[in-house]
C-alpha cells in the first residue's frame, strides 16, 4: 500500500470515527445529565424523603415548540413546598388541530446548581404523549426537593427553583 493510500484510509477512518461520535453525543450527554442533575436536570427518585422545616417556592414554565400545534401550560404557576415533601402538580396541554399529535417534553431546572435537589417521581416527561384532535389532557408531576438543598454551601441560599417544560414534535 503506497504511503498515500495509506495515509487516506487513515483519514477516512478518522472521519468515520469522528461522525460516530458526533452522532453519539446527545444521547450520551443527556444520559450524564440524568444521572448526575448535571445542566439543571431533575433527577428520578423512587419516593420522598418526608418533609422536613422550610419553604421553597417553585415556579412552573411552559413552552412548545412552534412545529407542534398545542397549548401547553401549567395549572398554578408557583407554589411553595417543604424539602422532602411528596408534591404533586399538573399541567394541561390541549391539540388545537385538527388531527393527533405526538409530542415529547424536554425539561430543566433553574438556577442550574438545583437541578441535583429537584427529584421526580412521576412525569409526563418520561415518555411521548400524543393527544387526538383537539383533545385536552392534564398531566401530573409528582416531585419533592431534597432536604439535602439547604446544606449544600452553593445551593444553601436557594429559595426559589423554575421547573421548565418545552414540548417538541416527536419523530
Amino acid at each position: 500500500m503506497s504511503p498515500n493510500a495509506r495515509t487516506a484510509l487513515i483519514m477516512a477512518g478518522l472521519v468515520a470515527f469522528m461522525a460516530g461520535l458526533a452522532a453519539a453525543s446527545p444521547p450520551l450527554y443527556r444520559t450524564f445529565c440524568s444521572l448526575t442533575g448535571f445542566g439543571g436536570t431533575p433527577l428520578r427518585a423512587e419516593k420522598a424523603p418526608g418533609p422536613v422545616a422550610g419553604q421553597v417556592s417553585v415556579r412552573f414554565d411552559a413552552n412548545t415548540h412552534p412545529g407542534l400545534p398545542w397549548r401547553f401550560e401549567p395549572e398554578q404557576n408557583t407554589i411553595e413546598v417543604r424539602p422532602g415533601a411528596q408534591t404533586k402538580i399538573f399541567y394541561r396541554a390541549q391539540n388545537l388541530s385538527a388531527r393527533a399529535w405526538t409530542g415529547q417534553a424536554a425539561y430543566n431546572v433553574s438556577p442550574d446548581q438545583a437541578g441535583k435537589y429537584f427529584k421526580k417521581i412521576q412525569c409526563f416527561c418520561f415518555t411521548e404523549q400524543t393527544l387526538k384532535a383537539g383533545e385536552k389532557v392534564d398531566m401530573p408531576v409528582v416531585f419533592f426537593v431534597d432536604p439535602k438543598i439547604k446544606q449544600d454551601p452553593d445551593t444553601k441560599d436557594i429559595d426559589q427553583i423554575t421547573l421548565s417544560y418545552t414540548f417538541y414534535p416527536a419523530g
